[in-house]
């Protein structure tokens, strides 16, 4: 195949081997999955990376958005009013801001779990219902992983990246 037509590769990163205990294992994978939605993001060229890739209009830098106000919610307790409009980034975001935007988030997130050492209590979250850190971060596992399989797809089909 030519070098202009050979899809791009990543080699795949296995699932995590975390710790022995329940919250090591959520947050080992929760983190994995975090970081795979990310690299799906970086380097993806524009206008591709804003441009819908399937009839629903989702995109790969929206879905990026997306998990950034997902985490800011969850974990930080902040409001959104509208969830569609989180799948849309503005037109002045570029792949670098939304990408550190979605990191910071993940960082903001990971040192409010750090503070929680017992899965059943209910995440901090003041004026907000709280649910239980372990379906919290249960839910952030199936939420996140779902986006990243949209993700999986939107990316080769920009440039034919694929792996994880």
């Amino acid at each position: 195949m030519p070098s202009s037509t050979r899809r791009a590769r990543r080699r795949d990163t296995p699932p995590p081997r975390t710790g022995g205990t329940e919250a090591e294992t959520l947050r080992g994978f929760l983190d994995y999955l975090r970081t795979s939605v990310a690299a799906k993001v970086e380097g993806a060229p524009e206008p591709q990376v804003r441009t819908a890739g399937v009839p629903s209009g989702t995109n790969l830098l929206g879905l990026l958005c997306h998990l950034t106000f997902v985490e800011r919610s969850m974990f930080l307790g902040e409001e959104v009013t509208d969830w569609q409009a989180t799948f849309q980034a503005a037109a002045s975001d570029g792949v670098d801001e939304v990408v550190a935007r979605y990191r910071d988030a993940v960082e903001r997130a990971n040192e409010v779990l750090d503070r929680c050492a017992d899965l059943g209590a209910p995440l901090p979250r003041p004026g907000r219902p709280s649910p239980s850190v372990r379906w919290a971060l249960a839910h952030m596992i199936e939420e996140t992983g779902r986006h990243a399989g949209h993700a999986d797809i939107l990316r080769e089909q920009i440039d034919g990246a694929t792996g994880r």
